[in-house]
């Protein structure tokens, strides 16, 4: 029982690591900060910048020396002008989030089962498995998000915002925003936690054995 305990805590910490990069996957979600616009002054559009998010842009001017937000305008996947990668990693950090949620009810299970004292082999490893593939399909679907918001940057691609967006097609440049750097994160930790949930092993003295009767 005492291999067995010492083998769960390990997975506790697991379980912490699988939090924290969901908490990171639902933050990241919610970040404007996907890629950022710059925008230089022209007859039809002020000078400033603009954060592309999943679920939102916002648009800052300068103000002295600070850039101050002038206006957010929320979308969701039912607007027909946003480009189909953002559609595409609006549903998979969602499904992304969903996933991670359930990784961390099956780890619960698991280490329930493992502190109660039901050692059954085909139990514990079972939910510990499943909490791992869970993990990891978070972990893609937030890598797959990340990957292709990178590469449409990196080729500049534009989006048709409506007029009253005040928003050019195309920016004069943009780059990679801070929102990026947490999805990172959370898919790496999404990723190797469902790795090391996946290699768990019940330790052979803990595993329940039948006893075989004299004749």
């Amino acid at each position: 029982m005492i291999l067995l305990i010492n083998s769960a805590n390990c997975q506790v910490a697991g379980f912490a690591v699988a939090t924290v990069g969901w908490i990171l996957s639902t933050i990241c979600m919610g970040l404007v900060e996907w890629r950022v616009w710059y925008m230089d002054n022209t007859s039809l559009f002020p000078s400033g910048l603009a954060c592309v998010g999943m679920w939102k842009v916002c648009i800052y001017h300068r103000a002295g020396n600070f850039n101050r937000a002038t206006s957010c305008h929320r979308y969701t996947y039912h607007n027909t002008y946003l480009p189909v990668d953002i559609r595409v990693a609006q549903n998979l950090l969602l499904v992304a989030s969903v996933l991670g949620l359930l990784g961390k009810v099956s780890t619960t299970f698991a280490l329930r089962n493992v502190y109660v004292g039901i050692l059954w082999k085909n139990v514990t490893c079972t939910a510990f498995v499943a909490s791992g593939i869970l993990n990891i399909a978070a972990g893609v679907c937030i890598s797959i998000a990340v990957i292709w918001n990178y590469y449409s940057v990196m080729n500049e691609e534009g989006i048709a915002f409506p007029p009253p967006f005040c928003m050019p097609f195309k920016p004069d440049t943009q780059e990679i925003g801070s929102a990026v750097t947490v999805a990172c994160l959370a898919a790496f930790m999404m990723l190797l936690n469902g790795s090391f949930f996946l290699s768990y092993k019940l330790p052979l003295e803990s595993q329940p054995h039948p006893e075989v009767s004299e004749i």
